[in-house]
C-alpha cells in the first residue's frame, strides 16, 4: 500500500474549483532553487536534510526555473478575476513534495515570503508521487527529475522535465512557447524523418496536408491556456501562446497551421526555423517558459536565460 499524501491547504488562498481550473503541479525544486538541499539529502541522507530544512525553515529559498511562471500564471489570474469576479477558470497551482511535512514547513514558508498563490502543498513519503496527479485534476506537471515525469506523461498527464538554471525573471504577460512535433503534436513526421530523411518527412507531409496531426503530450494543456486566452481580445490578453518549430514554413508549415485550425487553438505567433537554432528567437520572446523535446533546443535556449521545460 502507498502511504497516503499529506496535504496542507494554504488558508491564504481562496480555493479553485479543480474541475474547473487549470491544475499545475510543481514539484518543490522546480519552483525553487534546491541544489545545495539536493546535494546535501544525496550525500548525507534523509535525516541531515531534515535537520538542515528545520534549522533553516525561516530563510525564504531562492526561486527555482519555473517560479517566473508560476508569479505570471498569478498575474493571468488576477486579469481574468478583474473582468470577471465569479470565473472558475483560472490557474491553480499546487506543489507536489517528496518532503515530509516537517522538511515541508520552509517550503510553506518560501512560498508565502514571495507572495505565490499556492492553493495546496502536498507532501508524498511514496517514491512514486505521480499516483496523486489524475486525484488533483492536474493538467501539467512540472518536475525536476526525469523519473517522475516519465511516470506523469506515462498516467496521461502533460509533464516536462525542468532544468536548473539562472532566469531572468521577464515582465507579464505570461509567455509560453511550444515546439511542435512530439510536444504540441504527435511525433509521426518525427519517425518518418528518422528513418527516410529530411525528403522523406517533406514528401509525407504533403502526402498528409490535410489530415490533422496526431495530439502530442502538450496538448490537452494548450488547449486549455487557448481556452483562457480567448476570454480576452488580443491587445488585451495576458496570456501570449508562441510556437517555433523546427519544421520549414514552405514544406512543412502548412499541415502544423490546418491542425491547430482544426482543433481551434489559436497561436499568437508561429515562427517555422527550418531547423535553425531556436536560441536566437527565444531571446527575443523571452518567454517564462518553453517546451520542446529535444535536448539541444533546450540547451540552446538555457544559453540565452530561457526557463526551459523538456519533454522526453
Amino acid at each position: 500500500m502507498a502511504e497516503p499524501e499529506s496535504t496542507v491547504i494554504n488558508t491564504n488562498v481562496k480555493q479553485k474549483d479543480p474541475s474547473k481550473a487549470l491544475v499545475i503541479a510543481v514539484t518543490t525544486r522546480a519552483i525553487f532553487n534546491l541544489e545545495e538541499e539536493h546535494k546535501l539529502y544525496l550525500e548525507k541522507g534523509k535525516e541531515e536534510y531534515i535537520r538542515h530544512q528545520q534549522a533553516n525553515q525561516d530563510k525564504p529559498l531562492p526561486p527555482g526555473t519555473a517560479f517566473a511562471f508560476i508569479q505570471a500564471a498569478q498575474y493571468v489570474n488576477e486579469k481574468i478575476l478583474e473582468s470577471t469576479p465569479a470565473e472558475k477558470d483560472l490557474f491553480d497551482i499546487l506543489v507536489l513534495s517528496n518532503n515530509s511535512p516537517e522538511s515541508g514547513v520552509r517550503i510553506i514558508n518560501s512560498a508565502k515570503h514571495y507572495g505565490l498563490e499556492i492553493s495546496k502543498f502536498c507532501f508524498v513519503s511514496d517514491e512514486d508521487s505521480t499516483q496523486y496527479l489524475k486525484s488533483h485534476g492536474v493538467k501539467l506537471f512540472l518536475s525536476a527529475d526525469r523519473t517522475d515525469v516519465c511516470n506523469a506523461l506515462r498516467r496521461g498527464v502533460s509533464a516536462a522535465l525542468i532544468f536548473q538554471q539562472e532566469v531572468q525573471a521577464p515582465s507579464t504577460p505570461l509567455r509560453v512557447v511550444f515546439d511542435g512535433d512530439a510536444v504540441l503534436f504527435s511525433d509521426e513526421t518525427d519517425k518518418v524523418f528518422r528513418e527516410q530523411g529530411l525528403e522523406g518527412a517533406m514528401q509525407y507531409e504533403r502526402a498528409m496536408e490535410a489530415v490533422p496531426m496526431g495530439e502530442g503530450p502538450l496538448k490537452a494543456f494548450a488547449m486549455h491556456l487557448g481556452k483562457m486566452r480567448k476570454k480576452f481580445s488580443q491587445e488585451k490578453s495576458p496570456i501570449r501562446t508562441y510556437l517555433v518549430t523546427a519544421r520549414s514554413g514552405r514544406d512543412m508549415g502548412i499541415r502544423a497551421i490546418k491542425t491547430l485550425r482544426e482543433w481551434g487553438l489559436a497561436i499568437d505567433e508561429a515562427f517555422f526555423m527550418d531547423g535553425a537554432p531556436k536560441g536566437p528567437i527565444l531571446a527575443q520572446i523571452q518567454p517564462h517558459i518553453f517546451f520542446d523535446d529535444g535536448l539541444h533546443n533546450i540547451q540552446g535556449a538555457q544559453n540565452v536565460g530561457v526557463p526551459s521545460a523538456w519533454v522526453p
